[in-house]
């Protein structure tokens, strides 16, 4: 049984980084090669969307240097990286608030995904400064734009208003490093999540280790409260 949708909170690239001896940077710079290997093979398995976790609201709490760091990644990915993306027909999305990003990045997310847009052997989502609470918080501010009144308010409703309102909910979401805990990833479409957390940090999270998530998925029993 292949799932429509996997997300995955890359968790454990700076402890990674700290047990080799590098810099917390390069850390993260190893967790994105591993995801452009790992991401690609997750939609060859036929997973039409994948979508992980690279920066949350909270990340801003780091070190100045380690967040401009990150924020050349980001860059990198949607800018000079475009063409691995576009060769393998993987489509970008960049889902979460546009606020504290900077102009150049922004006019980087919005040209990545409109020039990845036709790309027909899945979708990629990147969450960058997302948090749970703040997509949200974000819906009831669009339904309260839109003018939807309290009679018209149901989840499907509220669901069209969210960041990710135009793909299903995750099928399994997966969680590096050995952590047991959420972070505000998905908190609303993640209700009814398959839930795996993995001892391996994520650069050492390879396409072994994810079809063996595929194999306990496939035998788990998902019954939605029936």
């Amino acid at each position: 049984m292949i799932p429509k949708h996997v997300a995955i909170i890359l968790d454990g690239n700076r402890r990674w980084a700290k047990a080799h001896g590098l810099p917390a940077l390069m850390g993260h710079k190893k967790g994105y090669e591993q995801l452009k290997l790992v991401g690609e093979h997750i939609l060859s398995r036929g997973v039409e969307y994948c979508t992980v976790f690279a920066f949350s609201t909270e990340n801003w709490n780091r070190s100045e240097e380690e967040v401009a760091g990150l924020m050349e990644i980001f860059l990198g990915a949607l800018t000079m990286e475009l063409p691995y993306f576009t060769d393998r027909g993987i489509r970008l999305r960049v889902l979460g608030s546009r606020e504290r990003l900077s102009a150049k990045l922004v006019a980087a997310i919005e040209n990545a995904e409109t020039v990845t847009g036709s790309g027909a052997h899945g979708q990629l989502n990147l969450c960058l400064n997302y948090g749970g609470r703040a997509e949200i918080l974000e819906g009831v501010r669009e339904m309260i734009r839109a003018g939807v009144s309290p009679e018209d308010v149901s989840e499907e409703r509220f669901a069209r208003a969210l960041w990710s309102h135009d793909m299903p909910d995750p099928d399994i979401i997966i969680r590096t490093s050995g952590e047991q805990r959420l972070s505000g990833f998905l908190t609303w479409s993640g209700t009814y999540s398959e839930l795996f957390f993995v001892e391996k940090n994520w650069p050492d999270f390879g396409t072994a280790d994810f079809d063996a998530v595929l194999d306990e998925f496939a035998a788990r029993g998902r019954r939605f409260g029936k």
